[in-house]
């Protein structure tokens, strides 16, 4: 499986948010911002929530997820 880069863990770190309340805030679980943390792909629909969890505009995807 290709990991996926992404800017995630250094977003959320500097928003000073954990993985629990991110997975909170975005309704997934925390194992999954863990595994895109670590380069692993995920669907759409879930970056799409993370990036509305984070308080970005889907236009400001990239932010967070490169070549998305």
């Amino acid at each position: 499986m290709k990991k996926n880069n992404n800017y995630l863990k250094k977003y959320r770190e500097n928003m000073l948010l954990s993985k629990a309340e991110l997975a909170r805030k975005a309704g997934i679980s925390a194992l999954t911002i863990d595994r895109i943390e670590h380069g692993y792909p995920c669907r759409v629909d879930t970056k799409r929530k993370i990036i509305q969890a984070l308080g970005l505009k889907l236009a400001e995807k990239n932010k967070v997820f490169i070549n998305c």
